[in-house]
């Protein structure tokens, strides 16, 4: 019976025999060598449809819709959102800067107008916080190390806040100070409950 595997399985099973003829059987098999190897097939992207992307909306918690709609809009993939800092928007540009992203690479990306003044808001309560951590004397985000050891206040200053911090304090386990670092992946992932929609991944 001939059964149909995907094109890295049968790769695999030819590299296997290769393997097999040259290190074991010691037979160089060097036209085999050049046999055309099985194509992966091309995949069409998933775009969701108009109404399906309102329902998604929909079905998201409110706090939460806000990152959810840069993630549509902008074409973030998830980390990159969550690792957005208070610098990285211009709104005057309507800009998004992603630093960090796939294959550690900067890039920059749009900020919807439709979605601005929200997101304008959602800072207005992010600036809350960050005043209230600082009265407290915390209001310390992580930023990356060698700007840390020559910047050492860096992490207090508004820019390098989280775009979207979580709602609580935590322990960092690199130095035992207290931060708040950004949303949870899983935590944004479980805010989308009410819809048969795939949810997001990195």
């Amino acid at each position: 019976m001939v059964e149909k595997v995907s094109a890295s399985t049968q790769n695999q099973a030819f590299r296997a025999l290769l393997l097999l003829f040259r290190e074991v059987l010691r037979k160089d098999l060097e036209e085999m060598a050049q046999t055309i190897r099985a194509r992966r097939g091309r995949r069409l992207p998933t775009v969701l449809s108009v109404s399906e992307i309102q329902a998604l909306l929909e079905a998201v918690e409110p706090d939460y819709k806000v990152m959810v709609k840069l993630l549509y809009g902008s074409g973030l993939r998830l980390m990159e959102l969550l690792r957005l800092r208070v610098k990285d928007i211009d709104f005057d540009a309507g800009l998004i800067t992603v630093r960090g992203g796939k294959g550690n690479k900067g890039r920059t990306t749009l900020l919807p107008e439709s979605w601005r003044k929200e997101l304008r808001v959602h800072l207005a309560k992010v600036r809350e916080w960050y005043e209230a951590d600082l009265a407290q004397g915390y209001g310390e985000a992580p930023v990356p190390n060698a700007l840390a050891r020559k910047y050492p206040e860096a992490g207090k200053e508004w820019g390098w806040q989280y775009l979207f911090p979580a709602n609580k304090i935590a322990i960092d386990p690199a130095d035992g100070k207290m931060r708040r670092y950004h949303v949870y992946e899983k935590t944004l992932q479980g805010a989308h409950t009410q819809s048969s929609t795939p949810r997001w991944s990195h």
